[in-house]
C-alpha cells in the first residue's frame, strides 16, 4: 500500500495538545476509560496499565486532546495506527481482505 502523506500541524498546535493529553490522563474520566480495560480498536481485555492514549485524529494531523478524540488502546493496536485516521485504517482493513496475498495489483501469483 502506498505511504500516508499529510501536512502535519505546527509545532505549536502539538506542543499544546500533548500537555492537554497529560492532563486529560490525570483526569477521573480517564481513570474511569482505562479502569474498563478496553481497547478500542480490537475490544480485547487488558490491564489498565497495558493500555495507553491514542488520539483518533492524531495530533500531529490537527487532532486535539479531548474526551472526543481520545480513547484507550492497547500498545499494539496504538503502533500499528500511528498517525492514520479511521477512515485509513478502515481502507487498509479492506485493502487485506480484497488482496489477501499481499499484491498490489490483486493477481494471484501462483
Amino acid at each position: 500500500m502506498s505511504e500516508i502523506y499529510f501536512v502535519p500541524a505546527s509545532e505549536a498546535h502539538q506542543k499544546k495538545e500533548k500537555l492537554k493529553a497529560r492532563e486529560l490522563r490525570q483526569s477521573q474520566w480517564w481513570k474511569q476509560v482505562l479502569g474498563k480495560g478496553i481497547c478500542y480498536h480490537c475490544e480485547q481485555r487488558f490491564h489498565p496499565s497495558e493500555l495507553t492514549m491514542d488520539h483518533l485524529m492524531p495530533i500531529a494531523r490537527g487532532g486535539f486532546s479531548d474526551k472526543k478524540n481520545c480513547v484507550p488502546s492497547c500498545k499494539k493496536c496504538n503502533t500499528e495506527k500511528g498517525y492514520k485516521t479511521r477512515a485509513e485504517l478502515a481502507m487498509e482493513e479492506l485493502n487485506k481482505q480484497s488482496n489477501p496475498n499481499g499484491n498490489e495489483t490483486g493477481e494471484n501469483n501462483e
